[in-house]
């Protein structure tokens, strides 16, 4: 498949969105995004391949062996394409790192979770539903909530000029979040960056 091989260790990346022009730069593909911005950051040249309903891209970071993936499913089926890499893999639950955006957490702010409930996230859900369980590592990024929009409507929309300012600050203290998520555990990386949340 690619310098990962099935009987590998791999750490498996997931940004969660949908795929097509129309949806760039929309709230829902925050996960893309990061994955995206955070690849990019550390300088790697990408040439996104296509397997199991998803793009994937493989590397070695700080000695682990690692498995970037965007799920082409559109995000209420992102567990189709999520359960198929794990399946194929063998892959740990334990190292599965789900990205994706959050509507009750401020534009700026993040929280990483260890398991729990989708909190009403289809993509999420849907994960939930094809690996049968709720335990496994979140890194959520706020979209903020505008209670006055139609829910569809304003995951959908696209981030005003301030609030991309916003998004791309926490994006850059993100890239950090990423490198200790490889070197520490993740109640450690947990205890580190959750506290500074505003």
């Amino acid at each position: 498949m690619n310098i990962i091989e099935r009987s590998d260790n791999v750490k498996i990346i997931v940004g969660l969105g949908n795929p097509g022009k129309e949806y760039e730069k929309t709230r829902h593909n925050v996960g893309f995004s990061f994955v995206d911005y955070y690849l990019k950051e550390k300088g790697f040249d990408v040439n996104w391949k296509k397997s199991f309903d998803g793009e994937y891209y493989s590397t070695i970071l700080f000695k682990e062996k690692v498995l970037f993936i965007k799920p082409l499913t559109y995000m209420n089926l992102s567990g189709i394409c999520v359960s198929q890499f794990l399946n194929y893999y063998n892959a740990s639950i334990d190292d599965l790192l789900i990205i994706s955006d959050d509507m009750d957490i401020f534009i700026g702010n993040f929280k990483l979770k260890s398991g729990g409930s989708s909190g009403g996230h289809n993509g999420l859900k849907n994960i939930e539903s094809c690996l049968s369980t709720t335990s496994y590592k979140r890194l959520k990024i706020g979209i903020s909530k505008d209670k006055s929009m139609n829910m569809k409507n304003y995951v959908l929309s696209k981030f005003e000029k301030d609030e991309l300012d916003n998004l791309n600050h926490v994006f850059h203290d993100l890239v950090n979040v990423m490198d200790d998520y490889f070197v520490l555990p993740f109640s450690d990386l947990m205890s580190k960056y959750n506290q500074k949340n505003r």
